[in-house]
């Protein structure tokens, strides 16, 4: 779908949206909300941006792909059984015993999985090396990071922003997800991150703020991120905890609460409007 438009995009992050609703009410257990306002973002890269090959995981030049807020899993397997890494029947075991699709991604058990992530604070230090080892080896590809707001709390983060910063890594991209929301509570009441742009910019990096469910938005941001030398970029999505479920959108309840089945049929209902 390299040349695909901004509907086709949107029909696929509804594919997507179904498909994550679906896998977390079958497991009973998950994170939908920022499974869910993640879709669009992930979207844009699977279908769209990344140079990856599904039937070649380990493709030496593919772009690198790395979920730093690993609990939202369910919109990464989705996108990973969209474009052909494996059956999308297999959605349906997440979380189960066994099953390489477990409630955070795991390097090794999955093709498609970059990194085992969870831990929160993480991916932006993973994705700096790869990026660096990348210009080392003389390889072209980039390394995306996908990271959430309330992750913004953690102090690695800001380490590894600096290391990116002084040795100019400008193939890193990191995506913010900003749906202002984590755990349990809004980010500005359990410890505010704001104003983000500036803190980045003052790191040393480039930031371009824009609507992360907006297709056209998205791809500028994208596109202006590969143009970008001399310094890494930092997407700062401006996201809604989730998105496209009316009920879920920025209710708290649905930070690690699977829908119920009555909940599953609304949601469904709701998507294929």
């Amino acid at each position: 779908m390299e040349n695909g438009t901004i509907e086709q995009l949107q029909k696929k992050a509804t594919l997507l949206r179904r498909d994550i609703v679906e896998m977390i009410t079958a497991a009973a257990s998950g994170h939908p909300g920022g499974s869910l306002s993640a879709a669009d973002l992930i979207t844009a890269l699977y279908f769209k941006l990344l140079r990856h090959k599904p039937s070649d995981p380990e493709w030496a030049d593919r772009d690198r792909f790395i979920l730093s807020k690993g609990h939202g899993a369910p919109a990464l397997y989705a996108a990973l059984a969209r474009t052909g890494y494996f059956p999308v029947e297999a959605l349906k075991t997440l979380r189960k015993l066994g099953s390489p699709l477990q409630g955070h991604p795991e390097k090794g058990k999955l093709a498609g999985v970059e990194a085992s992530t969870g831990s929160l604070g993480q991916g932006v230090s993973i994705g700096a090396g790869m990026a660096l080892a990348g210009r080392l080896d003389r390889k072209d590809y980039r390394v995306y990071v996908l990271m959430g707001d309330g992750e913004a709390n953690e102090g690695q983060v800001w380490e590894a922003a600096m290391f990116a910063a002084h040795y100019k890594i400008d193939h890193l991209t990191v995506i913010l997800d900003c749906n202002r929301q984590q755990l349990d509570g809004w980010t500005t009441e359990i410890l505010d991150i704001e104003p983000l742009a500036d803190k980045w910019r003052a790191f040393g990096w480039h930031v371009i703020d824009f609507n992360g469910h907006d297709f056209g938005q998205i791809l500028n941001a994208f596109d202006e991120a590969q143009r970008t030398v001399g310094k890494p970029t930092l997407l700062l999505a401006r996201t809604i905890k989730g998105k496209g479920v009316s009920f879920m959108e920025n209710n708290l309840e649905f930070h690690g609460v699977a829908p119920t089945t009555d909940q599953l049929q609304a949601s469904l209902k709701e998507l294929d409007r």
